[in-house]
């Protein structure tokens, strides 16, 4: 670990600008932008990297005078982009942010206590600047306000750190008023934004830090709930599941690695070698050291006790069936959400209203599957290289991507079911038009009093079955509703072929499957499945719009529907 730091703290040598005529001069190149940026993934991050070998004796930079001097000019850069209001802007979002200075608050806080208590010769200059920087935080994290869920707990984390540092009880207070508004998690573990890739670890390592200096060690019991999640949400390649993700890692692939630090900590303090078994397995796909607020070389020199190898070890599981969230009242929490008063509209942010949704996992060995409600893909499967990365239904009702609501446990497997309604609407009543004109706009008048007419629904189930050893069968039902256009659309890996008799391209990666047997092979894995069918012409349903980065086959069909799909897996 200590190496692989020390060769991306060499990598980013390379990348410092050294221009003083420059507006980014100290800065370092973010590689997917090309210009520097004050954040915690940014500049932040490389300083936690370089910070880590400058005080680490195990460093071949240890002390190292050059290093210094970079250090010095990026900490300059950070002063130097920080507003009069003492927050940063990112550059590729957000603009005099609260939470994305509070990203860094954490990360730094932790830099100044290690060079605090460095030998340095340069050290009691460097610690002066980032204690610069974070005391002129302050008045943000004291009247800085949040976008989404997480922000709240890096907030919290914020605060607590800099009370560490500047003992001010109202940054303490502050935190409370955050931490009143209730934990974000369902008992089975997962947070709202549903971000096994990137966010739970986000709020994990945030909240750890929060109960640790604000001494709630109750809060803990949220992050284990999350951990104890994660360890059925990991495919047998070291992928963690984000077919469901409510932010950007959906669909995108992710590892454990950003739990590493937490599972380490965490594996420690409760003595856990599930959480032990976790941040070795996080360990083996480390390519970089995280932001700095989940600098992973930080947390080894903040947290040395971590190093110690005195926790048991244990195998994760790799033969389950887990139902999360199977009880979370997740339809009578919409219900209540008319009645909170917000309109169910909230700026720059999403209302996560899929929060709680039932997931089924399933691990056989090497082969892992998802079934899924509330999301625009109910079903995937892998073996080896051989994904079916998703399942999707459209319809000409709704129109669009049917999300099923509930996932109900059968005999022999699972029904995801839907309801969709729709009707008409008849004029407003007179009496709530007063003062009208004879012409109107359309957005000025009050739709909410025109009354329902010729309300019609349609009913969609599917039962998902695992009939024996690598055999799947989906049940796709409909009610006895005649000509509503259906579109099943299976999403394949790009690095595999497909073939098959009666497949017909559309485009480029996307296919009509008419009739008989389709075969996908990726290595030496195949995905079989069987029968086709192509009952109308229509290519995209709805406006669903295709999938990136996919290979889709889609299976057209006219309600009345009693279709079944077996897929079996060499």
């Amino acid at each position: 670990m200590v190496e692989l730091n020390d060769n991306l703290t060499e990598i980013f040598f390379e990348k410092q600008i050294d221009d003083e005529e420059s507006r980014y001069f100290g800065g370092v190149v973010d590689a997917k932008t090309g210009i520097p940026s004050p954040s915690h993934t940014g500049v932040g991050s490389v300083l936690g990297s370089w910070l880590s070998s400058y005080v680490n004796p195990d460093s071949r930079f240890y002390h190292y005078d050059l290093l210094a001097r970079r250090i010095d000019l990026a900490l300059d850069y950070m002063l130097d982009q920080q507003h009069e209001d003492g927050t940063i802007s990112p550059g590729w979002t957000n603009y005099h942010s609260p939470p994305d200075t509070g990203f860094i608050v954490t990360g730094f806080a932790h830099i100044y206590h290690l060079l605090k208590n460095d030998s340095g010769l340069e050290a009691d200059s460097l610690t002066s600047k980032v204690k610069s920087f974070l005391e002129r935080t302050i008045p943000a994290m004291l009247t800085g306000g949040c976008h989404t869920p997480n922000h709240r707990w890096v907030l919290t984390s914020a605060l607590c750190h800099l009370y560490t540092i500047f003992g001010n009880d109202e940054l303490l207070d502050r935190a409370e008023e955050w931490l009143a508004e209730g934990i974000d998690i369902t008992k089975d573990g997962e947070w709202t934004e549903r971000s096994n890739g990137i966010y739970n670890s986000v709020s994990n390592i945030f909240l750890y830090h929060t109960a640790r200096i604000g001494n709630k060690p109750k809060l803990l019991d949220y992050v284990r709930k999350n951990l104890d999640m994660m360890q059925y949400l990991v495919h047998p390649d070291g992928e963690v599941v984000t077919d469901y993700s409510g932010r950007q890692d959906f669909g995108n692939v992710f590892d454990l690695s950003p739990y590493h630090l937490i599972c380490r900590l965490m594996a420690f303090h409760d003595n856990n070698p599930v959480y032990a078994a976790m941040s070795d397995l996080a360990a083996e796909n480390l390519s970089e050291m995280g932001p700095v607020n989940n600098h992973i070389m930080i947390g080894y020199l903040m947290f040395p006790f971590i190093k110690e190898q005195k926790v048991g070890k244990t195998a994760l599981p790799t033969n389950y069936e887990v139902l999360i969230n199977g009880d979370f009242p997740g339809i009578d929490n919409l219900k209540k959400m008319n009645l909170v008063g917000h309109g169910s509209k909230i700026e720059h942010s999403s209302m996560h209203e899929s929060f709680g949704a039932p997931i089924v996992r399933f691990r056989q060995s090497e082969e892992s599957a998802t079934i899924m409600s509330k999301n625009a893909s109910f079903f995937s499967l892998r073996k080896g290289n051989a994904k079916l990365l998703g399942v999707r239904v459209t319809s000409s009702f709704s129109p669009g991507i049917i999300e099923f609501d509930t996932i109900e446990k059968i005999d022999d497997g699972y029904r995801l079911k839907k309801q969709m309604e729709k009707g008409y609407r008849g004029p407003i009543p007179k009496q709530q038009l007063a003062n009208m004109e004879d012409t109107s706009i359309w957005y000025l008048l009050p739709h909410q009093h025109r009354g329902l007419t010729h309300s019609q629904t349609f009913e969609v189930e599917i039962d998902i079955v695992k009939t024996s050893d690598s055999e799947w069968k989906l049940y796709v039902k409909s009610d006895d509703r005649e000509d509503v256009f259906m579109q099943i659309e299976f999403l394949f890996n790009t690095d595999g072929l497909l073939k098959g008799d009666e497949i017909t391209r559309v485009n480029e990666r996307t296919y009509f499957w008419k009739r008989d047997e389709l075969t996908f092979q990726s290595g030496e894995n195949y995905i079989h499945m069987n029968t086709g069918t192509h009952e109308h012409w229509i290519e995209n349903i709805g406006g669903a719009g295709e999938v990136n980065n996919v290979q889709a086959v889609k299976v057209n069909l006219v309600s009345p529907i009693n279709k079944t799909f077996r897929v079996w897996m060499k």
